[in-house]
């Protein structure tokens, strides 16, 4: 990326988001073009400055962040979130992710780690802080029950049966480079089915496409 990434931080806490801007601001190639105290402020300086990434608080007062989460997603389809909380509860991650979120992380999150995540949901892939992982498949389970109807059936057959070799991989996890490890691909040619993936299943990012995944019954939580 030639350009700077754009991004706009989101906390209630001014000393939290000081911190967060002297990390980001540190890093060659990315620009904090802003900073929100809660929900309703986020949506307004999000509309207004369009930036590439927005870092959202959970817990705010008023409008909280899973809520802002999703009108800024609906809104601005181009602008990722990435959510970052001091809670790993699993209601927070799932809650997030379904309205939109390409990513969760904690706020005790290394900088390295911060900075790898916001160049990874500019990129389009999806970021899920490892410790949350488990637990966020063992809550979603009940919410997520197979629902094969024709609707679900017709997307899957849209797919060619190496796209859902590929969909399935991306749904257990595994990384470009591990999808095309297990299928003897290049990391290229799976880029590429993974974009079409997206395409002919009208998803935003890998993130959905896990939670499409496990709603269809592709892959079931153990």
């Amino acid at each position: 990326m030639t350009d700077a990434v754009r991004v706009l931080l989101v906390d209630d806490q001014h000393l939290v988001r000081m911190g967060f801007r002297m990390v980001l601001e540190a890093e060659p190639g990315i620009e904090v073009v802003g900073e929100a105290g809660d929900g309703a402020q986020a949506l307004e300086l999000a509309t207004r400055l369009v930036p590439d990434v927005v870092l959202m608080d959970v817990r705010m007062p008023g409008v909280d962040g899973i809520e802002a989460t999703e009108r800024i997603t609906t809104r601005l389809p181009g602008t990722r979130v990435l959510v970052l909380t001091t809670y790993d509860l699993d209601e927070y991650a799932f809650g997030a992710l379904r309205a939109g979120a390409s990513g969760f992380l904690l706020k005790d999150t290394r900088p390295a780690e911060l900075l790898s995540a916001i160049r990874s949901v500019v990129n389009g892939d999806a970021v899920v802080a490892p410790r949350i992982t488990a637990k966020l498949i063992e809550y979603a389970a009940p919410h997520l029950a197979s629902d094969r109807s024709a609707e679900a059936d017709e997307a899957l057959q849209a797919l060619t049966a190496r796209e859902r070799d590929v969909f399935r991989l991306m749904a257990e996890g595994a990384t470009n480079s591990e999808v095309a490890a297990a299928l003897f691909l290049s990391e290229s040619t799976v880029k590429t089915h993974v974009g079409r993936i997206l395409l002919k299943l009208g998803l935003r990012d890998r993130v959905q496409a896990v939670i499409l995944a496990y709603r269809l019954g592709v892959v079931r939580p153990e």
